[in-house]
């Protein structure tokens, strides 16, 4: 074992939010390191040179933190920030509300520009225009953020929280929506150091239509493109992509009625928009992501990978209108890829690594990105913007990740199915290992995902540094290996997702130097409906950690905070429950024998407490040994840091008492 342990994980920079400033000579991004309490993460601004020649240097100082925004066209910053308003009078307690920020490309002091009293949460800007775009909540019907303010005022003085629903959806991930509705703003820049005037409401009848999607505004300005969802029909959700005239408020739907649109993004001349489009699905055949182009003016789109058999993701314009960069999963990584739009070419940039924020240079030459690993957490990395398969050349940034020490070595592995599918995993080995390891198998959420990257919620870096091998398997539904292998689990969650995961265990533990007597599964999410599935399949596992996990399909359709999108994959329940009846792991209940250490969240809406508690009393009814880790205060996942530090302690004492046969050692303030 080595001396990583869980404040050595913590102690590492959290990188993200890549964005270049107009003349390519300035690389900014969000860094975030716990509090000085220790109690939350706590983001700062950075600024890298490209070059490498000077160190990176901090660009923000406040005890909320910032959060990266949007380069303006003479290379001022936009950010976020809850940070107090310096010019505000009385001793009224203000709310911690984003509001934003400017930040001089001179190194001047920050300036205030707007606070909305429901917070900004996103902004765009121009990229030849001193215009931007921005989305803030408020309450329906506000003529202006005085009036917002007071309607709130209104509410908290009269001891009101309740809402009236009258239409789907009600919540969203750890909090119910309403009464405050997110909008979309537009201003011109003020030409003194005047703050943001009345700004203009786009979007005045959004209601939950802008929930988390994505917009982008064209380079003069003129045009704001956003994603809308549209729920009115909850047998067809869907997001449409809307195109929003600034000067007239006017709207026009750019998309049929047939996909989900995402990832937009302007041209830079302004004329043409790349997106990705996602078929909806069903039942019968599953979804489907590919790289889309529409023509601003009329509307037409066209598919430009069709032949690609993955799916892209966050496209990226070069300078020059000439090509798009996009990512998308591929075979354990998220890699890169060029598309020329003159020739349909496309050029896989490199696979060497998992890449995100994409940031073409002002030359043409250079892209440059986040890149990450399971031996490597997010640092700064540039591509040459179109040669194929190279390894990128690390860009310097902050020492800590340079001098990083890891304890264990991460390697791909491949085993077949029954199938004869090609079921792929991460294997993660402890340095300093003598004999056979024991082995945790980590099975991924999504279920559309894969293991790729860093994570900073289920590291397996801190079991190995405690002698634990640590398997990642892809099983069907895994995003990166192409349409069929989705098609292959897609609405049989309890058939080749769980074969093939057991098929990935089989494999790895014919190497010599993984322990087949000692081994657990963990899983959260989907994964932790696979391990529930696993619990009730067969008690080869000496212990199973289930987070946030599915427990009752049937009944969870009608908890979780977006049922109707389960319905593309499960059919209609109240028409045809089979599925969701088939594919419960609670059916299984009786046969279960493993150890289980269930975990929750109370905030959880995507899995919500009701599914771990059902979980836990039938577990308890029926005399399996299992423990009940809650958290009061986590969503569907454990962010916070002290929160995370008692979920690595328990869940490494639960595997250490039924995998290694030592006693329990409940953990401080437990």
């Amino acid at each position: 074992m080595t001396d990583f342990d869980f404040d050595a994980y913590l102690a590492i920079p959290r990188l993200s939010g890549l964005t270049l400033s107009p003349d390519g000579k300035r690389l900014v991004m969000s860094v975030a390191r716990p509090a000085p309490d220790g109690k939350k993460m706590a983001s700062a601004l950075w600024e890298v040179d490209p070059s490498g020649r000077r160190p990176a240097r901090r660009l923000t100082r406040s005890a909320p933190g910032e959060s990266a925004g949007s380069f303006l066209q003479d290379g001022s910053l936009l950010f976020t920030s809850s940070r107090p308003d310096p010019e505000r009078t009385g001793d009224e307690k203000e709310d911690e509300v984003s509001s934003l920020w400017l930040l001089p490309a001179d190194g001047g002091e920050a300036r205030l520009l707007v606070a909305p009293p429901g917070g900004v949460d996103a902004v765009k800007a121009a990229r030849s225009a001193d215009v931007i775009a921005f989305t803030a909540a408020v309450h329906p019907a506000s003529e202006d953020f005085a009036a917002d303010g007071e309607r709130e005022k209104a509410r908290k003085d009269a001891g009101v929280q309740a809402q009236l629903f009258e239409s789907f959806p009600i919540r969203r991930w750890d909090h119910y929506l309403g009464p405050r509705e997110r909008h979309l703003f537009a201003a011109e820049l003020p030409a003194s150091e005047a703050r943001i005037d009345g700004p203009k409401d786009l979007t005045p009848e959004a209601r939950q239509g802008l929930l988390e999607t994505g917009f982008d505004i064209a380079p003069d300005g003129a045009t704001i493109a956003i994603g809308w969802e549209r729920t009115n029909d909850l047998s067809s959700l869907r997001t449409d992509l809307v195109a929003i005239d600034r000067a007239s408020g006017v709207h026009r739907v750019l998309t049929a009625p047939d996909a989900w649109y995402d990832g937009v993004a302007f041209s830079p001349d302004g004329q043409q928009l790349a997106c990705t489009r996602s078929a909806l699905g069903s039942p019968e055949e599953p979804t489907d992501t590919t790289l889309w182009l529409i023509d601003l003016a009329t509307g037409e789109g066209r598919d430009l990978t069709p032949d690609l058999d993955l799916w892209p993701h966050a496209p990226v314009w070069s300078p020059d209108g000439a090509a798009i960069f996009f990512i998308a999963d591929r075979h354990g990584v998220s890699a890169a890829y060029r598309f020329e739009l003159s020739t349909g070419a496309l050029t896989l940039l490199s696979s060497a690594e998992s890449f995100d924020s994409l940031s073409p240079s002002p030359d043409g030459e250079t892209v440059y990105a986040m890149a990450a690993g399971p031996m490597r957490p997010p640092s700064i990395v540039a591509l040459d913007a179109r040669a194929a398969g190279q390894a990128p050349r690390p860009v310097r940034s902050l020492p800590e990740l340079d001098e990083l020490e890891l304890p264990a070595t991460a390697e791909r592995i491949s085993t077949s199915a029954g199938d004869g599918a090609t079921i792929e995993s991460w294997l993660v080995l402890p340095k300093d290992r003598t004999g056979p390891a024991p082995l945790v198998v980590f099975v991924h959420g999504g279920p559309l995902s894969s293991w790729q990257g860093w994570s900073w919620r289920w590291n397996p870096q801190l079991l190995a540094a405690r002698g634990y091998a640590v398997l990642l398997p892809d099983p069907a539904l895994s995003t990166g290996y192409g349409q069929d292998f989705i098609r292959r689990g897609w609405g049989r969650w309890g058939a080749e997702p769980y074969t093939d995961v057991m098929a990935a265990v089989d494999g790895a533990l014919e190497r010599d130097d993984l322990d087949r007597e000692h081994t657990a599964l963990m899983g959260g999410s989907f994964g932790g409906y696979m391990a529930n599935w696993v619990a009730g399949q067969t008690d080869r596992f000496r212990a199973i950690v289930t987070h946030a996990s599915l427990w009752e399909l049937r009944g969870f359709h009608g908890t979780t905070d977006l049922g109707p999108e389960w319905e593309r994959e499960f059919g209609d329940p109240y028409a045809d429950p089979s599925r969701y009846e088939e594919h419960s792991p609670s059916r299984m209940l009786a046969s279960i024998r493993t150890p289980m250490l269930v975990v929750h969240g109370e905030l959880d809406h995507r899995v919500p407490i009701s599914e771990g508690l059902r979980l836990w009393t039938d577990l308890q009814r029926h005399g399996i040994d299992s423990k009940f880790l809650y958290f009061p205060d986590e969503n569907h996942w454990v962010l916070k840091p002290q929160n995370a530090r008692i979920w690595y302690a328990t869940v490494l004492a639960f595997l250490d008492e039924h995998v290694l046969g030592k006693e329990f050692a409940r953990p401080d303030l437990l």
